[in-house]
């Protein structure tokens, strides 16, 4: 059964018909977060952060007490060394004591902590701790309320993020703690190597003959290589789709752009020392300066044989400026060379391929525009396998969503580890020693979203461990996972009285689509003989009986394997028939109980707890930023006031429609909102800026309501004359109809009645109208009206809605006369004797009377 990309395409159609919610979907990456915005009525495009800028800076920090964001958090990290944290992909699921996160302190400033799980917390300059997942949901939420902003508020909760193909289970589940904590649900994690191929698959179409490529994507912290076989489906039918199968892939977790931005910074650093005699390494702030600067020379040297660093106050008040060329730069980084180009022979090697397959590489990544990182390639490769034609920045995350809605592609994604299952070998006896049995379940390269049934034969409950055959990453722990597999005693005992045959123990492995291994359906099995005599000739010719795919791994294990496609969604429909329930059933489930690995994802309390801690500091921010909106707001309002008042010409509106008593009285609270704004507008609340400027509102409102009033009066009074007009010559009209309807026996439209309750409002509401118009002439502009626009428009109402009834009242059915009934019938008589002869009237004798009658009516 193929499987649509991730088994989010079902999942997507049935969002895109029922639910109508928004998806969001990030690539969070070690430098930049891209991400988009999929939502009913709102064109698809890469989201915007605040400054209009289609990427977003993977920082987060504190200026004192303000949590800033992005770019804003990234540029005061020279000034706030400790309270800034970038670059933390690095650092999930990472066990505090790896190599990992050695090499990250070497990059960051940022002070880390040991958490109780053995991963890592950063600690801000205040002391305050907060964990990897913390920081990068608090950049997730950021995300997201980007993304809400975009739709009007609509609540976003559904996301799906690229992630690297390398990353292990611990670094999958640290992802999905971390949107958890934001607030958000995870729909899929998805290989950003695949990710491309989908959006480089968008706008192209595939023979049946299949295309390998290679997505080279050069990234801020790993080199990653992706061979993608590209083959077109049902080529020859109208709704031809597109067929990604991955072969393999290749990675250097720890080659990537900021391993040459460490390189170029430690080339500015010992630029310094030899000319100010002063090692910087110690100083946080001056290495976040030089780490910000390096970032920008490596950019400039990507174009220019050479560039000048220049750092204002770098240390001590020593200015530094320094020129940096490019030939140096690749000289501290020539080691790297071979390292840039070696994921690409790894994939190669893991799809049992040569170059010789590969139509071409495909560069992403914003390192891939670095010319020492091309030049390997291109060198590794050759100049005319280079291929640049995705967008390095956006194509990621373009491939995340662009494909639900034009072109169905389907997505066959890899792991790249080996994993094995590990028991304890049942003992023979007492003195037997323990062994450890160890089946290999999914080597690496195995599909993602397969399955394996493994068969035991166990008499008691046992353990079973998902392992990694081999560390995948230098200082993570190599195990997965613990499933405790109980009840089985009693479940056999159960299928042996029901006439089962050597019953076992069944359990299910299986690799999702997202990359996560778990162990599922614990079973007691056993076929159940059958001594009826239908039975016994079953079994005499082959009926049902022991599978014959399984076979003996051991003498206590039985291993057989079942390959099959996962559901990618709970939504997709089955077209499997339903099977008719056996006579006996020979299935018993088993209890499970899961233990997490040595480094474990958090708990659900430990991840609650995280949230609301989130969530406090969320509404503290938000009632920070209303106290701001409304000191703001309290400040403009008296300089708009003051303005108003110290306008002081006589044709202006304001002193028009205001009396003298009114603006000395303003012009008093006036001073005294400026007074309490100065000795009070650093410590006052939120509700004090309301009061404050509710107290003065008050003042001014009788002026805007007058000033409103010469506005809309003439209005209101122009449609109330509109309608005792309109209602007027209704009653002309319909008291001529009576009267014409009363001379021919024809029934009224409107009788007299209404006509004369319609009339009587009529003239109550001008005598009322008339009267409080000429008192409201007598009124000056800067008095309050007697009659008010909202009193007319409510007044009218009731002759309107009188009005409109009448008009709409359908007009009554005219009865038929009884002498143009008769006269018809004896025409009609007359003209059947004229014909000689009797018999039935044709059309045209029908039409002949009726002339010659006409003619005989003229004489």
């Amino acid at each position: 059964m193929n499987r649509l990309l991730l088994g989010l395409l079902l999942c997507l159609s049935f969002w895109s018909h029922t639910t109508l919610a928004s998806l969001l979907a990030i690539d969070y990456g070690t430098d930049w977060i891209k991400a988009s915005l999929m939502s009913p009525g709102v064109p698809f495009d890469v989201l915007l952060n605040r400054d209009s800028k289609r990427k977003i800076q993977s920082s987060v920090g504190w200026k004192k007490e303000d949590r800033l964001f992005g770019s804003d958090a990234f540029n005061i990290a020279g000034r706030y060394p400790t309270d800034t944290f970038s670059a933390l992909k690095y650092l999930h699921g990472a066990p505090f004591d790896s190599p990992t996160v050695s090499f990250y302190t070497s990059l960051s400033t940022a002070d880390l902590a040991k958490t109780s799980r053995g991963t890592v917390a950063a600690r801000r300059s205040d002391g305050s701790e907060w964990s990897v997942e913390e920081l990068i949901a608090m950049q997730l939420g950021y995300v997201r309320d980007l993304a809400e902003s975009a739709v009007n508020g609509e609540k976003v909760t559904d996301v799906i993020l690229t992630v690297p193909p390398y990353f292990t289970q611990h670094e999958r589940d640290a992802v999905i703690d971390a949107v958890e904590i934001a607030g958000m649900r995870t729909l899929a994690l998805v290989h950003d190597g695949s990710s491309v191929a989908i959006n480089y698959a968008m706008t192209r179409t595939f023979s049946d003959v299949p295309e390998h490529h290679i997505i080279y994507d050069a990234g801020a912290s790993a080199i990653r290589a992706t061979i993608a076989s590209f083959s077109s489906v049902d080529s020859k039918s109208k709704n031809a789709g597109t067929s990604i199968n991955i072969a393999g892939v290749g990675f250097e977790r720890q080659v990537g752009g900021n391993e040459l931005d460490r390189r170029l910074r430690e080339i500015l650093i010992k630029d310094f020392a030899r000319k100010h005699k002063q090692d910087v390494r110690s100083d946080k702030r001056a290495l976040a300066k030089l780490w910000k600067e390096a970032n920008r020379v490596k950019t400039i040297l990507s174009a220019n044989a050479d560039a000048v660093a220049s750092v204002e106050s770098l240390t001590n008040d020593i200015d530094y400026r320094s020129k940096v060329t490019r030939a140096e730069f690749e000289s501290a980084c020539r080691d790297l060379t071979g390292r840039f180009a070696k994921p690409i022979f790894d994939a190669l090697a893991n799809a049992d391929m040569t170059l010789d397959n590969i139509t071409s590489v495909i560069l992403t990544g914003g390192s891939s525009r670095t010319p020492m990182v091309q030049a390997a390639v291109t060198a590794a490769v050759g100049k005319a396998r280079i291929a640049q034609n995705v967008n390095a920045d956006e194509a990621s995350v373009l491939g995340l969503s662009r494909q639900f809605k034009t072109k169905d592609i389907r997505l066959t994604d890899i792991g790249p580890y080996d994993i094995q299952v590990s028991y304890i070998a049942e003992a023979k006896n007492e003195n037997s020693k323990p062994r450890t049995i160890n089946t290999l379940v999914f080597p690496a390269g195995s599909k993602a979203g397969s399955r394996k049934t493994l068969t035991f034969k166990r008499k008691d409950d046992f353990n079973v461990k998902l392992t990694y055959r081999s560390p995948p990453v230098p200082g993570y722990p190599s195990d997965i996972l613990e499933a405790e597999i109980k009840g089985i005693p009693e479940a056999l005992k159960n299928l042996t009285d029901l006439g089962a045959v050597d019953p076992v123990v069944k359990a299910t492995v299986v690799l999702s689509e997202s990359g996560f291994v778990s162990v599922q359906d614990p079973v007691a099995f056993g076929e159940i003989k059958d001594d009826s005599l239908s039975g016994k000739l079953k079994g005499l010719f082959g009926g049902s009986g022991s599978s014959s795919e399984e076979t003996t791994a051991d003498k206590e294990t039985l291993a057989r394997s079942e390959s099959s496609s996962v559901p990618s969604s709970s939504q997709e429909p089955s077209a499997t028939p339903e099977k008719k329930p056996a006579k006996k059933d020979n299935t018993i489930p088993l209890e499970l109980k899961i233990n997490l690995a040595s480094v474990p994802p958090m708990s659900v309390a430990e991840k609650r707890a995280a949230r609301d801690r989130l969530i406090a500091i969320d509404r503290l921010e938000a009632a920070k930023h209303a106290r701001e909106e409304a000191r703001n707001s309290l400040e403009g309002y008296l300089y708009r006031v003051r303005d108003l008042l110290e306008d002081g010409a006589s044709d202006s509106p304001f002193v028009k429609c205001s009396q003298e008593k009114e603006r000395q009285a303003m012009q008093k609270k006036l001073q005294e909102g400026f007074a309490w704004l100065s000795e009070h507008g650093d410590d006052a609340s939120t509700k004090d800026f309301i009061e404050q400027r509710s107290a003065l509102e008050v003042m001014e409102k009788p002026i805007i309501h007058r000033y409103q009033e010469i506005e809309e009066f003439p209005k209101a009074l122009n449609t109330s004359q509109m309608w005792n007009w309109s209602t007027r010559l209704f009653i002309t009209e319909a008291k001529a109809n009576l009267t014409a309807s009363q001379d021919s026996d024809i029934p009224p439209r409107y009788t007299k009645e209404e006509i004369e309750s319609l009339e009587k409002t009529l003239k109550e509401h001008e005598r009322w109208m008339n009267e409080m118009v000429e008192k409201q002439k007598s009124v000056e502009m800067n008095e309050d009206p007697i009659l008010e626009s909202s009193v007319l428009r409510e007044k009218v109402k009731p002759l309107e809605t009188q009005l409109q009834k009448l008009l709409k009242k359908k007009a009554p059915r005219i009865p038929k006369k009884s002498g143009t009934a008769s006269s018809t019938t004896a025409a009609s008589s007359g003209t059947g004797g004229s014909k000689s002869g009797g018999g039935s009237s044709s059309p045209s004798s029908s039409s002949s009377s009726s002339s010659s009658s006409q003619g005989h009516d003229e004489l």
